[in-house]
């Protein structure tokens, strides 16, 4: 299932997603904008606060390994005036998200909190407040691995629809998941890597 969710072809395909649980955060604007990077900040702090301190705990929850931290994701959309006026090129200052991390299962809401406080103790930042911990699922969806530029990412997306076509599903709404796996301040934009993802349903 991890490598089935995390990691796709280059081609479309058919998923189904089942629930997860999240840290996650809202927001709007161009993720070019300073602030952007103060929301992933603040996500990054609990969920290393989270994998940390659980490899401390003299008797750590049920289920419980040692694990690597997930990739940031976002389901992204645009503002309901935006939609009015959509004429099929997206302004980046009118994107709508919602950023996450996802946590192991063996987390609970209660971890969560505590680690939520200890945080904004030792590196307090006003978003923070802003923290949800939550289950999102994300149901029968299109998936596939997108190389290159976010720029250029309704190229895979046109490819994903045509394939939706084929199968005889339609796309539920513009809104989309985006899982980064890559370092954009790293890696080259050309070679960067996105799954992308959408929920469909039968026409």
């Amino acid at each position: 299932m991890e490598k089935k969710t995390y990691v796709p072809k280059e081609n479309p395909e058919i998923v189904e997603i089942p629930e997860f649980r999240f840290l996650t955060i809202e927001g709007e604007g161009s993720p070019q904008n300073k602030v952007f990077a103060e929301y992933i900040t603040v996500l990054y702090s609990v969920s290393y606060a989270i994998k940390m301190n659980l490899k401390k705990e003299s008797k750590p929850p049920s289920r419980y390994f040692d694990y690597t931290v997930y990739p940031l994701e976002g389901i992204w959309d645009i503002t309901a005036e935006a939609k009015t006026t959509f004429t099929g090129k997206i302004d980046k200052n009118d994107l709508v998200f919602k950023l996450m991390i996802r946590q192991p299962d063996f987390v609970s809401d209660a971890y969560f909190k505590e680690m939520l406080e200890q945080t904004q103790k030792r590196k307090p930042h006003p978003f923070l407040e802003q923290l949800k911990f939550e289950p999102i699922t994300d149901g029968k969806c299109i998936q596939m691995m997108h190389i290159g530029s976010y720029d250029d990412e309704p190229r895979s997306f046109k490819t994903m629809e045509d394939f939706a076509e084929k199968e005889n599903l339609s796309r539920i709404s513009k809104e989309h998941r985006e899982i980064y796996l890559s370092d954009f301040r790293k890696v080259a934009p050309e070679k960067l890597k996105t799954v992308l993802r959408f929920r469909v349903e039968p026409k």
